[in-house]
């Protein structure tokens, strides 16, 4: 069985085992339950119907917060002398899939 969740304005594909990064989720807590889904699928029946999905529900575990690789920016203007130089780190919460499947 696997699910498709929403977080942080992007989607995923998760199922039960799984360990995933998605942005980062102030206090959070030890547990993270998702909902509305937006498709399930149980053994080749692909669930897409509001109602249906209204019924599921994925937990997760928060295994903590993390940072995501370094992104170096760069600026350069020809002749001129102009350079600019940055970095950035993402900051990510990291999630283990405990659940997936009706609102218990």
């Amino acid at each position: 069985m696997y699910a498709i969740i929403r977080s942080g304005g992007k989607q995923t594909r998760v199922s039960k085992g799984y360990v995933i990064d998605v942005e980062l989720l102030n206090n959070a807590g030890d547990e993270v339950t998702f909902t509305p889904l937006l498709v399930v699928s149980d053994d080749g029946a692909v669930i897409t119907g509001r109602e249906e999905l209204a019924g599921m529900e994925v937990k997760a575990r928060v295994l903590g917060n993390i940072k995501g690789k370094k992104v170096e920016v760069f600026k350069y203007k020809n002749k001129s002398g102009y350079r600019r130089r940055k970095g950035h780190r993402q900051r990510h919460t990291r999630l283990e899939i405990t659940h997936v499947g009706a609102i218990t």
